[in-house]
């Protein structure tokens, strides 16, 4: 019989009442990953996602890495099936795993038997296999504390499967369950991991970018586009929001005192990311901030800049190291591009000797000058939208 990926599910069988809901949405999210790869048939059992390649065209090594980064499976393993009986278990093991049993010092087999009809129990079962596998070899020992390599025979409803070692999977929740959020993307390596981080919870994330030509280049864009791409890899598809800053950033360097330029800045961006978020059905706004990493990043920055804001703000790195978030990143792919030195608008007009501890009322009262609806506006009405997904050509 053919191979069959098993995807274990996570938390969702935690979920109660709403355990049918996560199952369903983590079904389609599945059957739309494997689109890409080819005909496979998707289908639910047992708290287990079953994954099957329907023909001989199927890319299972592609399908086996893409599932492999699915929010809701904590863990995956490609398996054997094959009928209920003892013969045809252990045939199928020599045949599949004989090679890994090969390269093994000691052996164990683990057996779960979730079909109860199945006239043995586990450690019978795995009892009567280990010692045909120990006879078929010999050079290899039997240790069931400590071994080199397990063999898993699972008996389930519709046939017995044997694997291996299962894999992490992705861990979290199904992309779509938890709502949407609209993440502030910069250059950095910061937004990217955050991104990352609240789409793991289910969350369906779509992004805005601040871009100021001539002051940053089209490689800026690219470079934010494509580490967009990379975390599409876990989040799904991604619709990227690039918001002209160049007027915005004029202004604030014409009109307001230097101190305060960035923290008008920020005030800007969020107010736009939160009305373009409302818009697009977005709940939430998702921010990269690390508390203390910058000036703009105190205590006392951060309120006056999220004051504009009355949606919520996820910040999902607040209280993290940067070697905690740099290996986030370099996990999921986006630190490279992160570090390539194309600068983005947050350090375009950089004062100074920025404010640290600033208040409300004096923020309003340096930004007086501006017409901040007329900018906003402007700013809204030419918005760049790209829809993006993982299998697209990389940009950088």
């Amino acid at each position: 019989m053919k191979e069959i990926f098993l995807l274990k599910l996570g938390e969702i069988v935690l979920k109660g009442a709403n355990k049918r809901q996560f199952e369903s949405r983590l079904r389609q999210n599945v059957r739309r990953r494997m689109k890409y790869y080819g005909n496979f048939d998707v289908y639910l059992m047992q708290s287990t996602l079953y994954v099957e390649p329907m023909d001989d065209s199927c890319d299972v090594d592609g399908a086996w890495e893409a599932c492999s980064s699915i929010f809701g499976v904590v863990s995956l393993c490609r398996s054997r099936a094959c009928e209920k009986n003892l013969d045809a278990i252990f045939n199928a093991i020599e045949e599949y795993l004989g090679d890994d049993l090969d390269c093994a010092r000691s052996f164990k087999v683990e057996s779960k038997r979730s079909d109860k009809a199945f006239p043995m129990t586990s450690i019978q079962l795995s009892q009567d296999i280990g010692g045909r596998l120990a006879e078929a070899h010999p050079h290899v020992e039997v240790d069931v504390h400590h071994p080199d390599y397990t063999v898993f025979v699972e008996i389930r409803d519709l046939a017995a499967y044997v694997h291996g070692p299962a894999v992490p999977g992705a861990g979290g929740l199904p992309t779509g369950v938890g709502g949407r959020a609209m993440v502030l993307l910069s250059g950095g390596i910061d937004s990217p991991v955050a991104a990352y981080m609240i789409a793991k919870r289910g969350v369906e994330v779509e992004a805005v970018h601040f871009f100021s030509y001539p002051y940053t280049s089209q490689l800026a864009k690219d470079k934010v586009l494509e580490l967009a791409r990379l975390v599409t890899r876990f989040s799904g598809k991604m619709t990227v929001n690039v918001v002209g800053f160049t007027e915005i950033q004029e202004a604030i360097r014409d009109k307001c005192p230097e101190e305060y330029f960035t923290l008008i800045m920020r005030r800007f961006m969020m107010e736009i990311s939160m009305r373009l978020a409302k818009h697009d059905g977005c709940g939430a706004l998702i921010t990269g901030e690390n508390l203390g990493q910058v000036a703009s990043q105190t205590m006392e920055a951060m309120a006056v800049t999220g004051a504009v804001v009355d949606i919520p703000i996820f910040m999902p790195l607040i209280g993290m190291d940067k070697e905690e978030i740099v290996t986030i990143a370099r996990k999921i792919g986006t630190l490279e591009t992160s570090i390539l030195p194309y600068e983005d608008c947050c350090t375009v007009f950089t004062p100074k000797h920025p404010k640290t501890k600033p208040t409300l009322e004096q923020l309003l009262y340096a930004e007086r000058n501006l017409d901040r609806e007329a900018l906003i506006t402007r700013a809204m009405d030419n918005i760049e939208k790209f829809k993006l997904e993982y299998y697209d050509e990389p940009r950088i």
